[in-house]
């Protein structure tokens, strides 16, 4: 690791020297490109000097241990020695972290996906609740949200709604919520008490542009209507709703959020993207052999990933094996101890496999 750490500390080097050379504000992309490298190494370089001054502190305290006579400078000394064992071994453990290979779509914004399941009417109505959830997580991060589409349901319930969420790594916070979440409580319709079990789907998709993902225009049909509210009423008399529908692959996005046609063609046109960016990255992960699969969960839509259990007021996530009783508090977008679990159990699971990458 030390070799590996020599060489980023010289790479950071190099690139903070291009920096310093004024003719590469004439050439903008590359400035940004080297800026981007220079932020990337910075807290590698930053932890690992915080390192080497720690084992100097080290070397220098075992060294006046040995020399040492006097009682109390000697118990100063080995109460000092133990605290920068410490902070030695955690600052290697960060390090280790931070030279884990870095998801590619860490740092790109999402395309959330939440839809109905099981349990009818009580479902749209979590499916609602899980937007608001997601929205007042968003909000606390001072990420921006922007509804794409949504379909309600008749007792104020959401069928189906899609966002786009942007903002500084909102990718590597949320990509844990694709799969199946379930609800238990007591339907305000039912009458005897009884607890029934809801589940609604999330899908997190990360944004690509156009040179990530080409599509033909000879691929897509595109229809356009009115755009039309709860129970039929107009919302728009002009036909600046759109539905695009990918002929290959069948995918279909409909938006009529915008009353321009061309801005819900472009709304449509980025989930569009990314629901087939994310259809080739699962294709190639279902190449991949078990043992190399994502290490919390597979993020398939299918797999049940986290109950909320309304009577008991406890949130479970299944996959880590996480038990909270503040149900309140996570619907109100409190999001952080389950999302921060889920990440430090993926870097201990990436930090005992032989080849992370």
């Amino acid at each position: 690791m030390l070799d590996k750490l020599e060489k980023i500390e010289a790479r950071f080097e190099a690139l903070s020297e291009e920096l310093t050379d004024t003719t590469l504000f004439a050439q903008p992309e590359k400035y940004r490109e080297t800026a981007r490298a220079h932020s990337d190494l910075g807290q590698i370089v930053e932890e690992y000097h915080h390192l080497k001054a720690v084992s100097e502190e080290i070397r220098e305290t075992r060294i006046l241990l040995i020399e040492e006579k006097d009682p109390d400078l000697l118990g100063m000394a080995r109460e000092e020695l133990s605290d920068l064992q410490q902070q030695h071994t955690g600052s290697e453990k960060r390090l280790k972290n931070l030279l884990l290979p870095k998801d590619p779509n860490d740092e790109k914004a999402v395309i959330l996906e939440i839809r109905a399941g099981t349990g009818g009417a009580e479902a749209t109505l979590f499916a609602q609740e899980a937007l608001r959830m997601y929205s007042r997580y968003a909000e606390a991060k001072r990420w921006k949200v922007d509804l794409v589409s949504a379909t309600l349901s008749g007792v104020g319930g959401t069928k189906e709604s899609i966002s786009s969420i942007d903002g500084k790594g909102v990718y590597s916070r949320l990509k844990f919520e694709s799969g199946v979440h379930r609800v238990q409580r007591v339907p305000e319709t039912e009458t005897q008490g009884r607890v029934h079990t809801s589940a609604i789907t999330v899908a997190v998709l990360p944004e690509v542009d156009e040179l990530e993902v080409e599509i033909d225009d000879n691929d897509l049909r595109i229809d356009t209507f009115c755009s039309s509210g709860p129970g039929g009423q107009s919302v728009n008399t002009t036909y600046s709703a759109i539905r695009i529908t990918h002929e290959p692959t069948g995918e279909v996005v409909t938006c009529q959020d915008e009353k321009s046609w061309h801005k819900n063609k472009a709304k449509a046109m980025k989930v569009l993207r990314s629901r087939l960016y994310e259809r080739a990255r699962l294709e190639q992960q279902a190449e991949i052999a078990e043992s190399r699969r994502a290490m919390v969960g597979s993020g398939d839509r299918s797999e049940k990933i986290r109950t909320y259990n309304f009577p008991q007021n406890r949130v479970t996530d299944h996959r880590i094996g996480l038990t909270t009783h503040r149900l309140e508090q996570v619907l109100e977008g409190d999001l952080d101890e389950i999302i921060d679990a889920l990440a430090t159990h993926l870097e201990s699971e990436a930090l005992k496999s032989p080849n992370p990458d």
